[in-house]
């Protein structure tokens, strides 16, 4: 039987790792990047957490948040026990979330295909008679 608990655990975590990065401690971890969470993934045994992070800004900011948020992670994790009050924390890590980026550079290369090109790729149809 499969439950649904590993998903509530995670959007628990996601609110309470937001809700730091927004309003408390971790801010002054990120520098002068934006960082929010895109998602978290529990394991069905509640053991650990993936917190998913997208980071806006340079390459150079991107990697300082990243360095900062994974030097903050035993912080973290002490921080979820104490608000969620689960019986056992799940041990965490932090991965940073490209998706965005990815879904950025393929929208540019859409949009510098020209039209011609892309109507000479598509065959016409052959008119019924």
């Amino acid at each position: 039987m499969k439950t649904h608990r590993p998903a509530r655990v995670g959007e628990l975590i996601r609110r309470e790792v937001s809700d730091m990065l927004l309003r408390e401690q971790l801010r002054s971890l990120r520098g002068s990047s934006m960082v929010s969470v895109t998602d978290v993934e529990v394991t069905g045994d509640l053991r650990q957490a993936k917190i998913f992070v997208s980071i806006f800004g340079t390459p150079e900011s991107q990697a300082t948040a990243m360095s900062g948020l994974e030097e903050a992670t035993s912080f973290v994790r002490q921080e979820i026990g104490r608000r969620i009050r689960l019986r056992y924390t799940p041990e965490i890590s932090f991965v940073q979330d490209r998706s965005l980026e990815r879904g950025a550079m393929i929208n540019e290369l859409i949009n510098s295909v020209r039209p011609t090109e892309i109507a000479k790729a598509i065959p016409e149809e052959e008119e019924e008679e």
